[in-house]
């Protein structure tokens, strides 16, 4: 606890994290000329690429950094050096855009619907979709999960791995694809089954189309995404962490169909599963440091002490030790020794108790023991 106390002041007003909320928040809303916080020495500016390509956003970052003056800058060589790496960016974007074009021109053949979940959805709310990083992708087939892995078994020769909770894993020329049968993974915690039924009834309404190759594919309804992706986000912060990339797509979640959601159902729902004062911090650093608009936003409670100890760990996490690459019982005690350093985090996103939530994930990862090592 005397940890986190020392934590409460802002560590995000060092100049290095100052400088690159500046850039992503310029970058999300496309500002013709960025104003940065201060005069930013050379050897800040390396700390700042290194922070942004931890953080998720180096691209985000780069589409402001080019339209600073020249004399603002970094030095060229390390220009160059963001560069090549937000070109790397938007090469793996053009990849998993022809992974996803095949295969929803095959799930079509077989006329199955495709919900396209997270991020590779999200990324057409940025200025550049290209430039926001997207690892797997995330897809939801409307109760065809079993019939699709099968055809992908049976047609594409393609091996398709059950070792998780909540969705099936297949790699399509080397794109990791999640497909969901649950919205949720039903075994971390009891709650999240409360919140699967929400999810399902928010996922019949109608939500956006996405234009891919020579067809479109569903996009959720806000009120899902309002609830899906602040779970999804709230779930990560209290396992493991969240960087900026999380809190950028909150922010375009929130410009685009922030004024679609029905707010006072979702916080009732937010407050009814002990989620209201992450989504009242989260939203309010979207609004105040990333520059979304105050009326796209809900009304949020203010708490500057939870938005700055949110910030602080974003930005700075607490517990930092590598997950083991091999064996069963080093991953199990780095995930016991994680659990415990985070149990903070979880009384503040979930109504779970912990030692009730404990024995869920024990019993979890006894039914699937591959898990252990995820």
């Amino acid at each position: 606890m005397s940890e986190r106390k020392v934590r409460q002041r802002n560590l995000h007003a060092e100049l290095p994290d100052a400088v690159l909320l500046r850039l992503l928040a310029a970058g999300l809303r496309g500002e013709p000329h960025p104003v940065l916080p201060g005069t930013v020495p050379p050897e800040t500016w390396l700390e700042v690429f290194r922070l942004s390509a931890a953080q998720g956003v180096l691209a985000l970052a780069y589409d402001a950094l080019r339209r600073l003056p020249a004399a603002q800058q970094p030095p060229r060589e390390l220009m160059l050096r963001w560069a090549v790496n937000t070109d790397r960016i938007e090469r793996q974007f053009a990849h998993r855009q022809r992974a996803l074009e095949d295969l929803a021109a095959f799930y079509a053949s077989h006329d199955i619907r495709l919900m396209l979940l997270k991020g590779a959805g999200l990324a057409a709310l940025y200025p550049v979709p290209a430039h926001r990083p997207c690892g797997d992708i995330d897809i939801w087939l409307y109760g065809r999960q079993r019939e699709a892995d099968r055809l992908v078994r049976e047609e594409l020769r393609i091996a398709v791995s059950n070792d998780v909770h909540h969705h099936t894993i297949f790699s399509y020329k080397g794109v990791m694809i999640e497909n969901h049968f649950d919205f949720l993974n039903l075994w971390s915690h009891r709650s999240n089954r409360e919140l699967e039924r929400h999810l399902h009834r928010f996922a019949e309404k109608e939500g956006g189309r996405l234009a891919v190759g020579d067809r479109e594919v569903a996009l959720p309804p806000p009120d899902f995404n309002a609830l899906f992706l602040m779970r999804h986000m709230a779930v990560h912060f209290a396992a493991v962490e969240i960087g900026l990339r999380h809190l950028a797509d909150w922010a375009m979640f929130l410009e685009a169909d922030g004024r679609k959601v029905d707010w006072p159902t979702i916080r009732a729902i937010y407050k009814e599963q002990n989620m209201d004062r992450f989504a009242d911090a989260a939203t309010a650093i979207c609004v105040e440091r990333l520059g979304v608009s105050p009326d796209r936003a809900y009304d949020y409670t203010q708490d500057e002490v939870l938005q700055n100890e949110l910030l602080n760990e974003t930005l700075h996490p607490l517990f930092s030790e590598k997950h083991p690459d091999r064996g069963i019982a080093a991953p199990a005690l780095f995930k016991l020794r994680r659990w415990w350093a985070n149990r903070w985090k979880h009384r503040l996103v979930y109504k779970d108790s912990l030692a009730g939530s404990f024995l869920w994930l024990c019993w979890a990862h006894l039914i699937r023991p591959r898990s252990i090592i995820k």
